[in-house]
């Protein structure tokens, strides 16, 4: 009987590593497989090794937790499966070649922290139900061909670290949720379509490092409240149809000096004035 008992154990061990992943997401892990053309990776994988070995997955115990596919010549598109991994904690699936839209379902992924879709060819809106996301820290889906406005809700990610959308067609003007992401570090949405102001509110984001909104259609004026955000390193908000007046620090501290688009469609430099208590640039 002990032997028997002993044999059971060890089937069941083996078992056991060879079903290092639960069966659902395996399954998953399938489905993107079949749907991103994964016989022609670069790097591929071994379907009949664990999934353990399987490059780019990470595993906490049965569950996997992280898919960095990074520059892996991934083609298709993203299957809608794979909002059932809800333990992910990683999609890094920057620099493929993933065209169709971004899966709806992502408030399924309540645990993400990190979604890198960034250099693809993905197309359609940014889900509103990406809002749900409590955990995300770093959202990035820059040079793709996204549409649409930014989600109105937005600010719920109140986890956010770091938005870069840069080098799409998102249209419309910046949330006013978003200027309530107090956590936020990087801001990155040049090369848009985006219209508006840009709100007084910015200086609530008191934790920002960078910020670009070169290459918009924004317009007014540009808020004097960003001279108070101390943490502020870099600035681009050059090539929008900003006007008015702004201070030597901010004109200097933006790359480009402030130089915007006039009714004409050409780019003006914006000059420094030599006054000494408020020095001002103005649009001559």
């Amino acid at each position: 009987m002990k032997n028997l008992f002993t044999f059971v154990l060890t089937v069941l061990a083996s078992f056991s590593m060879m079903a290092d992943v639960s069966f659902s997401d395996k399954a998953v892990l399938l489905k993107l497989h079949e749907a991103t053309n994964g016989e022609n990776w670069i790097t591929k994988w071994d379907l009949s090794s664990p999934v353990s070995t399987w490059y780019g997955i990470t595993l906490d115990g049965d569950k996997v937790v992280a898919i960095r596919l990074v520059d892996n010549n991934l083609m298709g598109e993203i299957p809608a499966e794979i909002t059932n991994l809800v333990n992910l904690q990683e999609l890094n699936l920057h620099k493929n070649g993933l065209s169709g839209t971004i899966p709806s379902s992502l408030q399924n992924l309540k645990e993400l922290k990190i979604l890198d879709l960034s250099f693809n060819r993905l197309s359609g809106v940014i889900p509103i139900s990406i809002c749900e996301m409590d955990s995300l820290q770093n959202l990035q889906l820059y040079m793709n061909k996204i549409s649409g406005e930014l989600p109105a809700q937005i600010g719920k990610l109140q986890n956010l670290v770091t938005l870069v959308v840069f080098n799409n067609e998102i249209e419309g003007q910046i949330p006013s949720s978003l200027y309530e992401v107090k956590k936020l570090k990087t801001l990155l949405l040049n090369s848009n379509k985006l219209i508006g102001k840009l709100s007084p509110d910015v200086a609530n984001l008191k934790m920002l490092e960078n910020l670009s909104l070169f290459e918009n259609n924004m317009d007014g004026q540009v808020p004097f409240g960003l001279e108070n955000l101390n943490n502020l390193k870099e600035m681009n908000i050059s090539y929008n149809k900003f006007s008015g007046l702004t201070s030597r620090r901010l004109a200097m501290l933006d790359t480009l000096n402030m130089t915007m688009l006039n009714d004409k469609g050409i780019a003006v430099l914006m000059n420094v004035s030599i006054e000494v208590e408020r020095p001002l640039v103005s649009e001559d």
